[in-house]
């Protein structure tokens, strides 16, 4: 791995910790490396050696190679054209953010009411583009309309559904917290795991 590509590694690192919700020090001591030293490479200050690398990632729940196409991927232009699918019915959901990033972006058109309730770990946000929706979220009913956005904080318990035919949502979030991996058989601004089930 040449200079600039290890250097990279440092937001990578930092950026997986902080979506773990990880302190330095509890990755200082999963590793066994020093909190100042993890502190220069995710600052980029340092580099860390191939082993050192391999260490930080096994503490990250992740491997070296995911750190450096993480970083790599800090770097991606990539335009999601309007008629762009990926093998999704274009009727119900695409992810607008192709690949694995630290966003997720997925657009749900069309009726969307799975009659679940959602908590995810991670901040998310909802813009209308075009129709309305109904969102409860912590006891609170709100409706949207077109041009309309919510925010939710991480935590908060949350159902929504399109009260419009040719309602389209665009739901944003941190991965792993919302949205899809490479696949779309999860519910409504989720991945399947992030559910919260009543009674």
């Amino acid at each position: 791995m040449d200079d600039k590509e290890t250097l990279r590694v440092g937001t990578a690192v930092r950026r997986r910790r902080k979506s773990l919700a990880l302190t330095l020090a509890t990755v200082a001591a999963r590793s066994g490396l020093s909190v100042p030293f993890l502190s220069q490479v995710e600052n980029e200050r340092a580099r860390p050696s191939p082993r050192s690398l391999e260490r930080v990632a096994k503490a990250l729940e992740t491997t070296a190679a995911e750190l450096i196409a993480a970083a790599d991927s800090g770097r991606t232009v990539d335009v999601v054209r309007a008629g762009h699918y990926d093998g999704a019915p274009a009727e119900a959901v695409r992810c607008v953010v192709r690949g694995r990033h630290q966003l997720r972006a997925t657009e749900y058109t069309g009726e969307q009411d799975t009659g679940r309730e959602f908590q995810h770990h991670g901040d998310e946000l909802m813009y209308i583009a075009d129709g309305a929706a109904e969102v409860e979220a912590e006891g609170r009913a709100y409706r949207l309309e077109r041009g309309d956005t919510l925010f939710l904080s991480g935590g908060v318990r949350h159902r929504w559904r399109a009260t419009e035919e040719g309602t389209r949502i665009l739901v944003v979030a941190a991965a792993g917290t919302v949205g899809h991996d490479d696949d779309t058989d999860a519910g409504p601004g989720l991945d399947g795991g992030d559910a919260v089930h009543d009674g």
